[in-house]
């Protein structure tokens, strides 16, 4: 006779016969090594994009590689350059063009000088007899801060470094930028650049970011021996800027100032006074 259909089943269950049709649950495979790749999935998640944004060292390197095709060679130089945060210097509304080798104005009538220039300058400074002789730029004076990226990139080559702005607004500017970077070798003075700086000379080295009909009287008596002057001026004729270069040269004891002229530059005027 055969059971109720509707009798419960007894336990144990009995297992299945061998060659029953019932499917084996299927078997989670094994992977020892699961939790090392999840691991690095989530480091991967948790690292900062590099090479992508303003401040990635790739797009400084990108605009380095540009200025050495542009003919600015100086190792030392070219690290400056890709140290320097350039975007950090100029308006928001500007930073994308912060890493072209152009000006950009930083108002007030002023720019920050294009990245060549600046390059070039410094790297013209590097090779006075002063900086040969010590491995850097020594002490320097640099004639308009502006927004203080110049700044920023002699930090890096120098000693020291006295900076003078004339205008008030762009001296706080200057101020507020150099503070974030934490740079320490930066002395930042709220005067008249063609006065120079007596109490802190003299210098090793000098640079200027405006141009005039002259060189100060007082540029050359704060130029140490064996210093180099690197300054935009009124080219012969009275057209256009020429980089002129300065080298206070010392022999049998006497010494003496022997000028340079290089390429065709354009700055803002060099002028007098405070505002």
């Amino acid at each position: 006779m055969s059971a109720p259909a509707n009798r419960p089943q007894r336990f144990p269950a009995a297992l299945p016969k061998a060659g029953g049709a019932a499917a084996t649950p299927a078997r989670e495979v094994l992977m020892p090594q699961r939790h090392l790749r999840d691991a690095a999935a989530d480091a991967a998640r948790l690292t900062a994009p590099s090479g992508l944004g303003l401040d990635s060292s790739h797009v400084r390197r990108r605009m380095v590689q540009r200025l050495q095709q542009a003919g600015v060679h100086d190792e030392r130089v070219l690290q400056a350059l890709a140290e320097v945060p350039r975007h950090e210097f100029v308006d928001s509304a500007l930073a994308i063009q912060a890493y072209e080798d152009t000006s950009l104005p930083i108002g007030h009538g002023q720019t920050i000088s294009k990245p060549s220039v600046v390059g070039r300058m410094i790297a013209i400074l590097m090779g006075g007899a002063a900086a040969n002789r010590l491995g850097n730029l020594g002490k320097v004076l640099e004639i308009g801060t502006g927004c203080g990226y110049q700044a920023a990139v002699l930090d890096r080559l120098a000693r020291q470094v006295v900076s003078i702005e004339r205008l008030r607004p762009l001296h706080d500017k200057a101020h507020a930028n150099l503070q974030a970077l934490k740079l320490t070798k930066i002395r930042l003075v709220y005067g008249d650049g063609r006065l120079g700086h007596s109490g802190s000379a003299p210098f090793d080295s000098i640079i200027a970011a405006a141009g005039g009909d002259d060189l100060p009287p007082a540029w050359l008596a704060q130029l140490a021996p064996g210093g180099r002057l690197v300054a935009p001026m009124v080219a012969p004729g009275g057209k256009g800027q020429v980089l002129v270069v300065v080298d206070h040269v010392v022999e049998g004891g006497v010494g003496r100032y022997v000028r340079s002229e290089f390429e065709a530059v354009h700055f803002v005027p060099l002028k007098s006074g405070v505002l």
